[in-house]
């Protein structure tokens, strides 16, 4: 777990932000890819491993924003 603390400590929020506002949110237009594979999920159409991969790659931002605001609000002062 000090492992994943230390990992996730490398990472500023600055390029944590970044990555949210553009990996995980392109492309942009009609509308964010991320959000299309939510839908999917959400109907039960994500089934095609691209899908799936396509989903974990644009969440991954996401995931490590969240798992940073994890830390720093179980992390003991």
């Amino acid at each position: 777990m000090d492992q994943l603390a230390n990992l996730l400590d490398q990472f500023p929020w600055s390029l944590v932000l970044l990555a949210c506002l553009t990996l995980g949110l392109a492309p942009f237009v009609p509308e964010p890819h991320i959000w299309e594979k939510l839908k999917m999920l959400a109907a039960g159409t994500l089934v095609k491993p691209i899908d799936i991969f396509d989903l974990l790659m644009h969440a991954a931002p996401f995931i490590i924003a969240g798992l940073k605001l994890m830390l720093m609000a179980f992390r003991p002062q």
